[in-house]
């Protein structure tokens, strides 16, 4: 036979009589779920230095600072926390469901159910934490924004921990991904313990340029859970998210 014509991610047949009704490549689905928040962040940090640069720089000393802090960037003012809370919003169903695709790749890939389990838990606990910080900014209720960033914070640094112990146990598994997970929480734990060094001398010397280091420290925290997730690209490389009907999904 011939060699088959590539095909795109996307498919859509055009009978309901045969076939899936809609097919998508996981990696991508993954990938462009985390893109999202991605873009919405972006969005906001760029808007916020064009449009908004005094309001989301000042720093409660008042002294000079060029970069706005997340917190200022996705809540503080409008059209940024629209779009934050948007980007967000559309995101969280497809992690929950991208969470529920990891439990039971695990499971097959030879994780213990208590491991599988406890990892969809932190992931979960992840989400919905960083739901909490989003819809309640730190204008609107500091103290609860500031609980809802450090809940986000342990049960994400508690998911990276656990997927690491699950690739070091694992029968069978992608290498590149593990080498990269293990360099991204790396990254991401040394990132966060620099940027509240910078954050706790900002309090109590109030330096300038301290809070600018801490912003963007912050933003490579971000950066680093982002791509820490993406990885699900290597991870679901030859899996499809189907629709059919369940005499379909049988045969598939």
């Amino acid at each position: 036979m011939g060699s088959r014509m590539p095909q795109l991610p996307l498919t859509m047949p055009p009978e309901r009589g045969g076939g899936s009704l809609f097919s998508l490549r996981f990696p991508t689905f993954a990938v462009g779920t985390v893109c999202l928040p991605l873009f919405g962040f972006i969005s906001c940090v760029i808007l916020s230095l064009l449009f908004d640069f005094g309001e989301t720089t000042a720093t409660h000393c008042g002294v000079p600072n060029y970069l706005p802090s997340i917190s200022a960037a996705i809540g503080g003012v409008t059209p940024q926390r629209y779009i934050w809370r948007l980007c967000i919003g559309l995101h969280s169903a497809p992690r929950l469901l991208i969470a529920v695709a990891y439990l039971n790749f695990y499971q097959g890939i030879g994780s213990s159910y208590s491991l599988s389990h406890i990892n969809f838990m932190f992931n979960v606990l992840e989400i919905v934490s960083l739901l909490l910080l989003t819809y309640i900014s730190s204008s609107e209720n500091h103290g609860i924004h500031q609980l809802a960033f450090a809940l986000f914070m342990f049960f994400s640094l508690m998911y990276m921990v656990v997927t690491i112990l699950i690739w070091r146990k694992a029968k069978k598994y992608e290498r590149r991904s593990y080498n990269w997970k293990k360099r991204l929480f790396s990254f991401y734990l040394l990132a966060f313990v620099v940027s509240m060094m910078f954050y706790i001398r900002h309090n109590m010397f109030c330096e300038p340029g301290v809070y600018t280091m801490f912003a963007l420290l912050e933003y490579l925290v971000v950066f680093s859970n982002m791509c820490f997730h993406m990885t699900a690209w290597w991870d679901f490389g030859n899996k499809e998210l189907l629709i059919c009907s369940p005499q379909e999904a049988k045969q598939i």
